[in-house]
């Protein structure tokens, strides 16, 4: 499926998938994710892939991750707080070390390569933890305009990663 085809079905579906998730999830942060991980899985498809109802796919995919993230949840020990055991040397090895420093600068240099307005709203939502709608207030452009920055901007530091490593 090509960009323009996802970004036409971002901005007319978008919300209202996001309403859904927010309705089966209770939460506005982890259906937000959840929606723009939708539209990502939809990019996955490929450029030759045509849907007869892409607003059908897309709530399935939806209602499928809703599912993931509750089995995640489920998946995750209650009583390990309460229940202290030997605590392993978290300490990463040189050679680990290394390889998160490399990781580290892949990730700075796609972010540097992204162009200005989708590096300057991954930057406000992922590392100063600013709302969809905050940024769009400070940068005076749509929440749905950043939602579609901060899609594409993802996209590229995903592609830009699976390149190099």
């Amino acid at each position: 499926m090509r960009n323009d085809d996802v970004q036409n079905l971002y901005l007319q579906y978008g919300q209202e998938l996001q309403g859904y998730l927010v309705r089966r999830l209770s939460c506005a942060e982890t259906a937000a994710d959840l929606t723009q991980e939708a539209f990502m899985r939809l990019i996955r498809t490929g450029p030759g892939s045509a849907l007869d109802n892409p607003r059908a796919y897309l709530y399935r995919i939806a209602s499928n991750l809703v599912t993931d993230h509750y089995r995640e949840e489920g998946k995750r020990p209650q009583s390990a707080v309460l229940q202290p055991t030997v605590i392993a040397d978290v300490t990463p090895g040189q050679e680990r070390a290394l390889l998160a420093k490399d990781q580290v600068t892949h990730l700075e240099r796609a972010i540097e390569a992204l162009p200005p307005r989708q590096r300057q709203v991954l930057l406000l939502h992922k590392f100063e933890g600013m709302s969809y709608g905050e940024i769009a207030e400070r940068l005076g452009i749509s929440k749905n305009t950043v939602m579609v920055h901060m899609m594409r901007a993802l996209a590229q530091c995903r592609d830009s990663l699976s390149g190099s490593g």
